[in-house]
C-alpha cells in the first residue's frame, strides 16, 4: 500500500510542474491598475457564541467571541492571465477586537506568471477547489476557513490544454512549502501541559485532469487528488518536549510520504511520518451554451494509508450538486450538499508487529494528530467548518467531534443590479470519536442571510447586513447580526 502513495505522489510531479489556482475574484479591474479594499465590519451577537456562519469560511477573519470587529485596508494588483508574462502582489492588513489576534497581516504576497506557469510567496487567500465559495458548506480539504499560510507554491495556475488535444485534455497542479504562524496564540492560549506545538513545517501538493471540449458537447469531467503534510517543529504535551526532525531528507518525505525512522515519534516509526492527509475530488458538469449549468460533485477525504484505495471502502465524503439558473430577480445559484465522516476505516486499528504481521487500518481520527495539534490554524479548522474547530474547546487542541453526519444547502440571487443576497443552512448530527465519543449524539443547526447593497450613485462603495443564528446541543444558541461597510477602487500604473 505505501507503494501506491508513493505512486500518487510521482504522479503529481511528472505529469505536470504542479501549480495552485486561486478563485477569480468579481471586483477585479484591469491587469494593469492596482486595486484598493477598504472596509469595516461590527458583528454583534447574543448566546453562547458568534453564529457559526458569521465565524466560518471567511479565512480567518472571523471570532467566536461576541460583539467582535475590524477595520482593513488592503492593496493589490492581480495577475493578467491573457499575457505571456505577468507579475501580482498583494498587501492587506487587519485591526480589529475581540478576534483572535488584535492586528494581523492578513495577506502579503507576491506572484509572477509566464505562459501557463505561476509562483507564489507569501500569504494569500486560499479557496478548495470545486466548491462554491459563497454557498458551499467547505471543502473537506481547504475550505477557506482558516488564516491563509505562508507558503512558496509554484505550478500551473490554471487548467492548460494538453499539447494536441484540441482542448478535450487539460491539466493543473502544483506544490508548495511553509510554516505554521501561529506558535506565540498557541502558547497563550492552551491550558497548561496541554498539547501545542512550534516551528511547524507545512507542504502540499494537488493535481487535477480535465476532459471535455464544451464547445463541442456541453459534457465535462474533472478528476483530482491533494495531499498535505505537517512536518518537523516541536511538540509540547504533558510536560515534555517532543522535537522532530526537519533536515532535508524530511522535507523530501513530506513530498513522498514514508516510514518514520529512529529520530521520530515512536507512533510514526509504524506510520507516515508527519501529520499527512488528503483528498480525492471527483466532479462532472453539465454546460449547455446558455446562462444555466448543472454540476455535481464528491470529495473522498483521506488520513494517511487507510481509505486511500478502495481497499476499505469509500464511505466518507463530501457529496455535493450546483445549479446555476438563466437570469431572473429570484434565485441564480443552488447548492446542496451531504456530508458523511462517521466510517473513518471502522473502530478498530492495529499496526502490524513482528509478533503479528497482519495490519488493521482504523479509526483515523480526521483532523487529529497524536504529535501535531491536526489540521488547524489559529484555532480554525483548515478543512470544513462544520467538523467543529478546536477554538469552540476549553483551550483544548484538538477536534472534538470529528465523526459527523450532516445536510447543508444555499441559494443566492440578484433581486436588481444594485443588490444580492445569499442564504445557507446547516444541519449535522454529531457522534464525538472512536477514541472519546459523546455521552450523546449531539445536532447542530446554523443558518445565514446575508444582502449585500451596491448603490450605483455611490460608485464602488457597498453595504452588506447578515444574521445568522445557532441551536443545538453541539455549541449552543446564539443569535447576531453583521454589518459590514467598504468601498473598492483602483488606479492605473503608469505604462513606459
Amino acid at each position: 500500500m505505501l507503494n501506491i502513495f508513493k505512486n500518487a505522489c510521482i504522479l503529481s510531479w511528472l505529469a505536470a510542474l504542479p501549480l495552485t489556482a486561486f478563485p477569480k475574484d468579481p471586483q477585479r479591474q484591469e491587469s494593469d491598475s492596482v486595486r484598493f479594499l477598504a472596509e469595516s465590519r461590527v458583528t454583534f451577537s447574543a448566546g453562547s457564541h458568534t453564529p457559526l456562519w458569521l465565524v466560518s469560511n471567511i479565512q480567518g477573519l472571523g471570532s467566536i467571541k461576541k460583539n467582535n470587529g475590524f477595520v482593513r485596508a488592503a492593496l493589490f494588483k492581480d495577475i493578467d492571465s491573457e499575457k505571456r508574462f505577468s507579475w501580482g502582489a498583494g498587501a492587506d492588513i487587519v485591526a480589529g477586537w475581540n478576534l483572535t489576534a488584535p492586528f494581523s497581516i492578513h495577506q502579503l504576497y507576491g506572484e509572477v506568471k509566464y505562459r501557463c506557469l505561476d509562483a507564489m510567496l507569501g500569504s494569500k487567500e486560499i479557496w478548495g477547489e470545486f466548491n462554491n465559495p459563497k454557498l458551499s458548506s467547505g471543502n473537506l480539504f481547504y475550505s477557506g476557513n482558516a488564516t491563509p499560510i505562508p507558503q512558496l507554491r509554484v505550478g500551473i495556475f490554471d487548467y492548460a490544454d494538453f499539447w494536441g488535444t484540441k482542448g478535450w485534455f487539460a491539466v493543473k497542479g502544483y506544490i508548495s512549502y511553509g510554516m505554521f504562524t501561529d506558535d506565540a496564540w498557541q502558547k497563550s492560549w492552551v491550558a497548561k501541559d496541554e498539547k501545542r506545538t512550534e516551528d511547524v513545517l507545512f507542504h502540499s501538493k494537488g493535481l487535477w485532469l480535465r476532459g471535455g471540449n464544451t464547445d463541442v458537447f456541453p459534457l465535462q469531467g474533472e478528476i483530482g487528488i491533494e495531499m498535505a503534510t505537517q512536518f518537523g517543529g516541536k511538540s509540547y504535551m504533558d510536560g515534555k518536549m517532543v522535537s522532530m526532525p526537519h533536515g532535508f531528507k524530511d522535507w523530501l518525505k513530506a513530498f513522498f510520504p514514508t516510514y518514520g525512522k529512529r529520530d521520530t515519534f515512536n507512533g510514526e516509526q509504524v506510520t507516515i511520518e508527519g501529520n499527512m492527509l488528503g483528498a480525492y475530488n471527483i466532479a462532472l458538469s453539465w454546460l449547455p451554451k446558455k446562462d444555466w449549468s448543472v454540476r455535481a460533485y464528491y470529495e473522498h477525504f483521506f488520513e494517511d494509508q487507510s481509505q486511500m484505495t478502495f481497499e476499505y471502502g469509500w464511505k466518507d465524503g463530501l457529496y455535493g450538486i450546483e445549479a446555476s439558473f438563466p437570469k431572473n430577480p429570484f434565485v441564480s445559484s443552488f447548492v446542496y450538499e451531504y456530508l458523511y465522516t462517521k466510517d473513518q476505516t471502522g473502530a478498530v486499528n492495529h499496526d502490524s508487529t513482528p509478533s503479528l504481521p497482519e495490519q488493521v487500518s482504523g479509526r483515523d481520527n480526521y483532523y487529529n494528530h497524536s504529535v501535531y495539534t491536526g489540521w488547524q490554524h489559529w484555532g480554525l479548522g483548515i478543512g470544513n467548518p462544520l467538523v467543529l474547530s478546536p477554538i469552540y474547546n476549553d483551550h483544548t487542541l484538538y477536534f472534538r467531534t470529528t465523526r459527523v453526519e450532516a445536510h447543508h444547502f444555499g441559494f443566492s440571487g440578484n433581486p436588481t443590479p444594485e443588490i444580492d443576497y445569499r442564504f445557507i443552512m446547516s444541519y449535522s448530527r454529531n457522534w464525538g470519536t472512536y477514541a472519546n465519543p459523546l455521552p450523546e449524539i449531539e445536532d447542530n443547526l446554523n443558518a445565514l442571510i446575508e444582502v449585500s447593497w451596491r448603490p450605483s450613485r455611490m460608485k464602488r462603495w457597498f453595504l452588506k447586513a447578515a444574521v445568522a443564528f445557532d441551536s443545538g446541543d453541539l455549541i449552543g444558541k446564539s443569535f447576531g447580526g453583521m454589518i459590514t461597510i467598504g468601498k473598492t477602487g483602483g488606479f492605473h500604473l503608469k505604462k513606459k
